[in-house]
């Protein structure tokens, strides 16, 4: 199964805080999903969002 992890966990994970995290997740800026109360996310969706994110930042840095 694939890991699944708390807003906490995320935050721990990108070096953020947790507000940070929360703010996006209810924005829609960073893919999550809300089941009750508590915001979940999957870890590869996570790390494929961040590249993307990356990649766009310093696209201008990278080879064509």
């Amino acid at each position: 199964m694939e890991e699944i992890l708390t807003l906490e966990e995320v935050a721990k994970y990108l070096k953020l805080k947790p507000q940070t995290i929360y703010t996006w997740s209810q924005k829609g800026t960073i893919p999550a999903v809300k089941i009750g109360k508590e915001w979940r996310f999957r870890r590869s969706v996570i790390d494929r969002w961040f590249n993307e994110f990356m990649d766009e930042k310093f696209s201008k840095y990278l080879d064509p």
